[in-house]
């Protein structure tokens, strides 16, 4: 009997060496994924949605009365009087200030005097022609002293004319010491003070800055040259400033400039806006921040822009979507189109602005990459104009990792025990 149970034991110890074996190659092979390989990753998704969309470029720029209108002197001397300043409201032909004017006066009194002087001298040379005409008749002169007679008055004419001109011109300078204001506004800046001198040797300084109407302004705004194409004049323009952050304000554009402007090699553009400003709270010289909408679609299929941006890490070992039922794919959206991918689905010219992407979806918890053709963007979301994907699709737009992965492999690290 003894030995019948030392044979069975015999016989029975393989099989429980090749069940532990077993045993031990599965727990080691739960250990190897779970703290090797890593958990299956969570994905973020959302449903596709139909929707408008409104693509827009942005810029800033810096509001300017339309009409500003600087204020100079074109002769030299110390401010003596002012009479406005800043803020101050002016009309057409109102004195802004007076220039000292004693140096202009002296030299007003020293050309009269030299126009007395030259009166003078024609009178003397005009008697000496007049007696030398008289003599050469009674042949007591010859010709030649005659003509000297008649070139003296002429000589003592134009000295006195000069005369005349030096004193209308000392007039005028005299008239100029006295600053008027050229239109009828407001005073937005003002450079100097009582007592300072200006000096107009070279050129004329600016005393004041005068905005002719502040309830019409324009901005000045630098587009880049990739925007600048989408920009049209009489388009639409909204803005904000940053003394009033909660309210819209809306302009037209008036003028795209054709002077480039080159910084850092980055080529800008300026667009003028005209905005109107009854209330007056737009102040010159203020930030704006503008946002001209260039295309606009509706109800058309949006997606994130995040998941434009997802590319999971075994992005080659997934296998395209094929075509399915009523879903139409690229190819056969070009084809009913009568074009290539991204035409209109009634047919005509295709868009301009379509390009290719992918995207993934979730179907029975795995991912499918989707082709689709990408119509216009604002920044958030993205238009679908052609591809595979339909509204209601569960679009992936992440993963939610429990544990954050190691730079060196992507791996969450093994666990020590």
């Amino acid at each position: 009997m003894k030995k019948i149970t030392d044979l069975k034991k015999i016989f029975r110890s393989p099989v429980a060496l090749i069940v532990s074996s077993v045993a031990v190659i599965g727990v080691a092979i739960v250990i190897y994924w779970l703290f090797f390989m890593g958990t299956p990753p969570q994905y973020r998704s959302q449903p596709v949605e139909t929707g408008n969309i409104s693509q827009t470029v942005s810029a800033n720029g810096t509001i300017n009365p339309v009409t500003l209108v600087s204020v100079g002197t074109q002769v030299s001397g110390a401010v003596k009087k002012l009479y406005v300043d800043f803020n101050s409201k002016v009309q057409k032909g109102q004195i802004l200030l007076e220039l000292d004017d004693a140096l202009l006066a002296a030299q007003l009194k020293q050309d009269l005097a030299n126009v007395q002087n030259a009166e003078a001298s024609l009178e003397l040379t005009t008697s000496n022609e007049a007696r030398a005409r008289d003599l050469f008749k009674q042949e007591y002169v010859s010709k030649q002293e005659l003509d000297s007679a008649v070139q003296a008055k002429k000589s003592s004419e134009a000295q006195f004319k000069l005369a005349q001109a030096t004193v209308e011109r000392d007039r005028a300078n005299l008239a100029y010491s006295v600053i008027r204001s050229p239109v009828s506004g407001v005073v937005v800046d003002r450079s100097v003070d009582v007592g300072q001198t200006v000096a107009a040797s070279l050129q004329t300084p600016t005393l004041f800055k005068i905005a002719q109407d502040l309830s019409k302004m324009q901005i000045d705004a630098n587009f880049a040259e990739a925007d600048i194409g989408n920009i049209r004049v009489d388009q639409t323009v909204r803005f904000t400033v940053d003394a009033f952050p909660n309210r819209n304000f809306k302009g037209v554009v008036k003028l795209i400039r054709l002077n480039p402007t080159t910084v850092s090699n980055v080529v800008t553009y300026d667009a003028v806006i005209n905005v109107d400003n009854p209330e007056h709270v737009l102040l010159p010289g203020m930030t704006a921040y503008v946002n001209i909408a260039v295309a606009e679609r509706k109800d058309v299929l949006l997606v994130p822009n995040a998941a434009l941006r997802y590319k999971p890490a075994n992005a080659d070992m997934l296998k395209p979507a094929t075509n399915q039922g009523s879903a139409p794919d690229q190819k056969s959206d070009a084809s009913k189109s009568g074009g290539r991918p991204g035409d209109t689905p009634g047919g005509g010219k295709p868009r301009r602005d379509a390009f290719s992407g992918k995207v993934y979806i979730l179907e029975n918890s795995k991912l499918k990459p989707v082709s689709v053709t990408l119509g216009i963007t604002d920044n958030r979301n993205t238009e679908i104009v052609g591809g595979e994907l339909k509204a209601g699709d569960q679009i992936v737009i992440g993963e939610v990792q429990a544990d954050k992965p190691s730079s060196s492999g992507g791996r969450p690290p093994m666990r020590m025990f």
